[in-house]
């Protein structure tokens, strides 16, 4: 039963739910209207009753007094004749009155119209007796009167005592009728309430029903259709045959419709475009850029994020983010994360060294995305960074300040020593004596200027200064670096060899650059070559063949020695700033930066040196530079066109002639 009137109450509910506000308040105001109506009606039905009410107590209350004024003296001389008489000649000239009833003093009644005590001995009835109100009073001087409600209508009681000579003789009981006109009135004024009652609430329910077909329709019409624009679907038309103001509003919201398709559509293209263009920005960066939303799913990863964390022919769609990324990166991440997502910070800088797919140090960069009020996080977009080379460029600079530190203050440690004992004992030291400290404090001064020379041109080099490449004949800076470091090798008792092929082409280069490679390669393989060694410079035309018309012809050229060697593990390392074979073996003195000037050098020539070496043998470098040829004086490129510049990098594959254990040097 419970759930049955439940069910009817969301029933009304939802049925009233479905009226518009205008049809609600119609309805209200109907409701108050016809409220007020009838209450006003029915006060003054009740109004009429209780005046109808009066008047039969008044009129009844006057007829009995009348009546016992007439029938006291009948009664006190039981004459019931003439007292039957005249009670049915009153009865019938009255036609108010519905009863008489006359009783005793005990209350038994021996007349009555329409009662007879004779009709009722004579029919054996049992005798009847008057049930008098409680609160009626023999020896009262006005009559009591009451009304009371009967299956025929409403009738006026009215108890009259019998009194004369001051003797209570009994009771005369009276039955009045109410006004038939006033009863008529009151049940015509009923019949028309409940008429206009109904009437209007006819009308009110047939104006919803018009007001339905007519308004509420297309106003829902309308409705569905705003919530379907507002939900982005603007083909969303209506077609309601309607004029007036609510066709005009119907053509109006086809219309807005319409050119909400037309922006969309060209708002498509060009968020299609500019989406198009981000993706192709985000997937050709170096960095990684990976986009999570507020549950730290992955939306968006680039290319360079997949290779960064080895996750190339993953599926990243499923599980949290947390979940591919390395244990790493993962155990660094994984509060700060929550911490974004929960919006307790808004960016944050990690650095993380990586083992897997390859050892590297990132730079990981956490930033929130807020919406467009700036309180609620949408997700976290995070960076990562590449700093390998950073790092090591970082330790290398280190490497190179500390260096250049100690090289530095040495020689000026040295010369500042021999300086002041010079000063201050230099009238009790020897001439000799003093000779030797100033050619120390020279020494010291050629070497101090060595290195401040190697660390300015390394900075040259690394620098974006230009040079001018012209053909350069190999034979000049090759004899030139001979003559220069031929008394260091007879100091040394080491053999200088040149074997330079006849009839060489000039090569495209620059003279200045190349002569500082020999002599830097001269010198190293002077420095760690023993007594009774050798030391070759050898150039030649390349021994490999033309793969392309295009290609250019090289000139090989290779620095070899009977030297010490170099070991395996050093090899790859041989050409970075301040690395010194001397680092290991701690024998011999040396900047560490002519090697990697060498190598800066041939790179600007668009080449690369090489070195093939056995320990206790013997070391050879070699290179190979493009033969100058006619076009290029149009095109001598500077150093920062090397794709411009004849190249011979390709060549270098091929394995030199000439080796440091080479039995013909």
């Amino acid at each position: 039963m419970i759930r049955l009137l439940n069910q009817i109450r969301e029933l009304i509910v939802r049925w009233w739910g479905d009226f518009t506000l205008q049809t609600r308040l119609m309805a209200g105001a109907t409701l108050m209207v016809s409220l007020l109506m009838s209450a006003l009606t029915f006060w003054a039905v009740n109004t009429i009753q209780q005046d109808a009410r009066l008047n039969d107590t008044r009129f009844g209350r006057d007829l009995g007094l009348l009546l016992a004024a007439n029938v006291a003296p009948l009664v006190q001389k039981e004459d019931r004749t003439e007292l039957a008489r005249f009670s049915y000649s009153f009865y019938q000239s009255t036609s108010s009155v519905r009863y008489m009833l006359y009783a005793d003093e005990d209350g038994n009644i021996f007349f009555g119209i329409p009662f007879s005590e004779a009709t009722v001995q004579n029919s054996l009835t049992l005798r009847r007796r008057m049930q008098l109100p409680e609160d009626y009073a023999k020896n009262a001087d006005r009559p009591m009167v009451r009304q009371h409600l009967t299956p025929a209508g409403e009738v006026t009681d009215v108890f009259v005592p019998l009194n004369y000579n001051g003797d209570y003789l009994g009771v005369l009981a009276l039955g009045i009728n109410p006004n038939p006109t006033v009863v008529a009135s009151s049940h015509l004024t009923r019949d028309v309430t409940i008429a206009v009652f109904v009437s209007i609430w006819v009308m009110v329910i047939l104006g919803a029903v018009f007001n339905a077909l007519t308004i509420t329709q297309p106003i829902k019409e309308l409705l569905v259709g705003v919530k379907n624009i507002a939900a982005g679907n603007f083909k969303q038309r209506i077609d309601l045959p309607l004029g007036g103001e609510l066709g005009e509003l119907i053509h109006s919201f086809n219309d807005m419709a319409e050119r909400l398709e037309r922006y969309e559509e060209q708002n498509i293209e060009e968020l299609t475009a500019e989406k198009a263009k981000l993706e192709t920005l985000v997937s050709t960066i170096v960095d990684g850029a990976i986009l999570l939303d507020a549950d730290m799913n992955i939306v968006l990863v680039n290319p360079a994020a997949r290779r960064m964390f080895g996750w190339d022919g993953h599926n990243l769609t499923a599980g949290n983010a947390l979940e591919h990324f390395p244990n790493q990166v993962r155990v660094q991440l994984t509060r700060p994360l929550f911490q974004a997502v929960a919006g307790e910070s808004e960016g944050m800088e990690f650095r993380i060294a990586l083992t897997e797919p390859a050892n590297r140090m990132v730079r990981i960069l956490l930033n929130t995305v807020l919406d467009q009020a700036k309180e609620n996080v949408k997700g976290i977009a995070i960076t990562v960074q590449d700093i390998t080379r950073e790092v090591a460029l970082n330790e290398a600079k280190a490497q190179f300040i500390s260096n250049v530190s100690h090289e530095l203050r040495t020689p000026l440690f040295n010369i500042k020593s021999f300086i002041e004992t010079l000063h201050e004992y230099g009238t009790d030291l020897t001439a000799t004596e003093q000779q030797e400290f100033l050619e120390t404090a020279n020494h010291e001064t050629d070497r101090l200027t060595r290195l401040v020379n190697d660390v300015l041109d390394l900075s040259r080099l690394e620098s974006n200064r230009r040079y001018q490449f012209e053909a350069v004949d190999i034979h000049q800076p090759i004899e030139q670096t001979l003559r220069t470091h031929q008394l260091n090798a007879k100091d040394k008792q080491i053999e200088l060899v040149q074997k330079v092929a006849a009839d060489l082409p000039p090569v495209f280069g620059n003279y200045d650059l190349l002569l500082q490679v020999f002599s830097n390669l001269v010198g190293n393989a002077l420095k760690f070559t023993e007594a009774g060694g050798r030391v070759a410079i050898r150039a030649y035309p390349t021994p490999l063949k033309r793969q392309h018309p295009d290609e250019p012809a090289c000139v090989r050229v290779e620095v070899s020695d009977t030297g010490i060697g170099i070991a395996p593990e050093d090899q790859e390392a041989i050409f970075d700033r301040f690395f010194r074979v001397e680092n290991r073996v701690h024998t011999l003195e040396g900047t560490g930066l002519g090697l990697s000037i060498v190598k800066n050098i041939i790179e600007k020539h668009n080449s690369r040196v090489h070195l093939i070496s056995e320990v206790g043998t013997g070391t050879t470098f070699w290179f190979d530079l493009a033969v100058y040829e006619t076009e290029d004086a149009d095109n001598a490129a500077d150093l920062d066109n090397c794709d411009r510049t004849p190249s011979c990098q390709d060549s270098a594959v091929a394995d030199p002639v000439v080796m440091g254990l080479a039995p013909d040097l």
